[in-house]
């Protein structure tokens, strides 16, 4: 059976300890030399970052998150030991773990760590599919003549320099397509290197659960266990065309997945489906005045953004959190697509105000999605509006005066609310 050992890389037949340097961290598979889909996914990125950049925080339980009525971004393992898990409230968490080191996010320090990622990962392969700041797809088909070695020992050698040279660890998932791929990285994390190969796939998955599946959120995972599905086995007794009936589109896919089966490609720079932006407040507030400040500068930002990109969206996404931690969404479509935050927060403003009074609220966020280029955006007038061409007009030139003088050069009023 192959074996590599991911401390020296050395290439062997099977043995439980490395002939070269004697060393226990091996991994072995039959197929091990013939996989190519590799999914990478950091241990506790933010959090690794942050006991990188400070010592004194190696063995202490480290959160990264935004104060005691915040969320949690992520976790440390030795958090995590203690029932710490990302999303969950703040106040939770620390009743969880009292002695936790709370850290606020530093997102750019975490962008330049994984654009260092990114960099040596393009040395190995370009067909790389970023799904955030700390993980991504590689696939390394045809690549073994280039390096003169298997894509499993140049994934070994990856974390093995992220480590080294960054101070970061990452665990690796290698299979035959995305979907396993995905599935083995978290397997054996951290520090994991596990490998799901095309003879065992059927064996493997039939026990496992389906919320394995990465993708399907809470409502499809309360409509598949209605119809009682909860594992792979209960999903292959459904033939394909029950599933699409019962679940559409989804049901398609799931057909697929339960075989093992996935056929989409690792795709680089993979379109962009949404622009969103939210915040979570340091108190529960009802305040009107606070709620529409905060509403106007997360449009503003989403509008940025999409300005950024070159981009423009059709439906416009009002998202906020009660605090009870219920979570109320709401979405409205245009008639075409907008890329200014003026229209942008006065559609977000007529979806909150349809909730009605229903807070106060600790949550509060606004998004673009079903994304298009620019140019499509903002080509038609309203006539029921007819100051919205102004309006546009002067965001325009503000846009042009922030370019040139910064970004609190000029501000709106209700954005000092």
């Amino acid at each position: 059976m192959p074996a590599l050992c991911r401390d020296c890389l050395t290439e062997f037949d099977d043995a439980q300890r490395c002939p070269s340097c004697g060393r226990p961290r091996i991994v072995r598979h039959d197929e091990l030399w013939d996989l190519s889909i590799a999914h990478m996914d950091c241990d506790a990125f933010y959090a690794s970052v942050e006991k990188r950049e400070d010592p004194s925080l190696a063995d202490k339980p480290v959160i990264i998150g935004g104060g005691r009525r915040g969320v949690v971004s992520t976790a440390c393992y030795v958090a995590r030991i203690r029932g710490v898990r990302s999303a969950m409230p703040m106040f939770k968490a620390l009743d969880l773990c009292p002695d936790a080191v709370v850290l606020k996010p530093r997102m750019q320090l975490y962008a330049e760590v994984s654009r260092q990622i990114r960099a040596m990962m393009e040395e190995l392969t370009p067909a790389i599919e970023p799904l955030s700041l700390d993980e991504a797809f590689l696939d390394l088909t045809g690549t073994a003549r280039l390096h003169g070695h298997p894509p499993a020992v140049m994934m070994a050698r990856l974390v093995k320099r992220m480590r080294a040279e960054l101070g970061v660890s990452g665990s690796i998932g290698l299979s035959h397509n995305k979907f396993l791929a995905k599935i083995a990285s978290d397997l054996d994390k951290p520090h994991g290197f596990s490998v799901i190969g095309r003879a065992e796939t059927q064996d493997f998955l039939r026990p496992k659960p389906i919320r394995m599946i990465w993708g399907v959120g809470n409502a499809g995972q309360e409509s598949l266990d209605r119809a009682g599905i909860r594992t792979f086995e209960d999903l292959l007794r459904w033939d394909r065309e029950a599933l699409t009936a019962r679940f559409g589109s989804m049901g398609e896919r799931l057909w697929h997945l339960a075989r093992g089966e996935d056929h989409r490609r690792v795709t680089r720079d993979a379109p962009v489906k949404s622009i969103s932006n939210e915040t979570t407040f340091g108190e529960d507030t009802a305040d009107p005045e606070i709620l529409d400040g905060h509403l106007w500068r997360m449009c503003e930002k989403v509008a940025d953004r999409a300005k950024a990109k070159g981009l423009a969206g059709r439906v416009v996404t009002l998202k906020v959190r009660r605090s009870d931690f219920s979570i109320l969404t709401r979405r409205q479509s245009l008639r075409d697509a907008t890329q200014m935050a003026d229209r942008l927060y006065r559609t977000a403003r007529g979806l909150f105000d349809q909730l009605g009074n229903r807070g106060p609220y600790r949550l509060l966020g606004a998004g673009l999605s079903d994304l298009v280029p620019a140019d499509q955006a903002d080509r038609y007038g309203d006539l029921l509006d007819p100051q919205a061409q102004a309006r546009a007009e002067a965001e325009r030139a503000t846009d042009a005066i922030r370019r040139r003088f910064g970004e609190d050069a000029i501000l709106k009023g209700r954005a000092l609310r």
